[in-house]
């Protein structure tokens, strides 16, 4: 059966850290009434669990705004849950929605929506939520605030995907926009101003004018990292619609761990892809951030008000 649906994978980040914490026995049944939360809240949106996944949960919607009302509760009363909980003990949620043709099959679901939704998911930062345009261009001006990320590279998707971070903050900050300030052949007000990088004693910090930058092995690079894992020209820091982008052009692969609000972190494991870096965390470069040994570059960005066309964003 094929429908137009609206795709939600929502996943717990830090739970490797829980279990460490709690044993295995406490920490899988604290997963699990989890699980079994973002479960109903889908449920009491019109929603349908079509399975569990480990720590996250994979369900579709018949809409775009419904399917946005459950993730924004879901944001909202997990981070209430997480401020009172112990820091080691806290799992952020981290989600993607994607609009699209679904095909069921025996009580499975596939298609591009399916496979867009949970990699949004993977790429999203902790306490994150990611959507396509698909989902955006179907909420009421004014309901819903959010963010252009601008086109990012989907691995295993020949096509671009413009993807927006959902506000679910109950505050209001001046970085956030509504879609009628994106119109896409205009200039528009960058967050990004610039960003700092730091390794070992080496700290450089780079404007958005000054982009794109190469992380990497060689003296061409322009922030160099000396380590044998790390590529020649090992990643790409680059400026696109307003947003700080990384991409990963390297042998071995890139992993990126953001800062989360509730303290929550999680690894984005980036391979011939890209990300959108906000706020602060750390870039491993030629190994994940959990194996110690890793080059490790932390970085920050800050705001600024630089313009940018869509041409000069490519």
């Amino acid at each position: 059966m094929r429908a137009q649906s609206t795709v939600v994978f929502a996943d717990l980040t830090g739970s490797t850290r829980v279990f460490e914490a709690m044993g295995n026995a406490r920490a899988t049944e604290t997963v699990t009434r989890l699980i079994q939360w973002i479960g109903g809240v889908c449920e009491a949106h019109s929603g349908r669990v079509v399975k569990s996944l480990g720590d996250g949960v994979f369900a579709i919607f018949p809409d775009g705004p419904t399917a946005t009302g459950a993730v924004l509760e879901m944001q909202r009363n997990h981070q209430k849950r997480l401020q009172v909980w112990p820091a080691p003990l806290r799992m952020a949620l981290q989600i993607g929605v994607a609009s699209g043709e679904v095909v069921e099959v025996d009580g499975d679901c596939y298609g591009d929506a399916v496979n867009l939704a949970s990699r949004l998911s993977d790429l999203a930062g902790p306490g994150q939520i990611w959507a396509t345009d698909s989902v955006v261009e179907q909420f009421r001006e004014g309901t819903v605030r959010h963010r252009n990320l601008g086109p990012i590279n989907i691995r295993g998707r020949n096509e671009v995907a413009v993807v927006h971070r959902i506000d679910w903050q109950e505050e209001i900050t001046e970085f956030l926009t509504m879609p009628a300030q994106l119109a896409p052949t205009k200039a528009q007000d960058s967050s990004f101003g610039q960003i700092e990088l730091a390794w070992l004693d080496v700290r450089s910090m780079f404007r958005a004018t000054e982009l794109p930058i190469h992380l990497g092995r060689v003296d061409d690079a322009q922030f160099v990292v000396n380590d044998p894992r790390v590529s020649r020209l090992h990643a790409r820091i680059e400026v696109r619609q307003g947003s700080c982008v990384l991409v990963d052009v390297s042998t071995y692969g890139t992993w990126v761990r953001f800062h989360g609000s509730a303290g929550a972190s999680g690894e984005i494991a980036l391979r011939r892809e890209e990300c959108v870096l906000h706020g602060s965390g750390e870039i491993g470069l030629g190994a994940p951030l959990s194996d110690f040994s890793a080059p490790t570059i932390a970085f920050n960005t800050t705001g600024g008000n630089v313009l940018l066309s869509r041409r000069d964003a490519r």
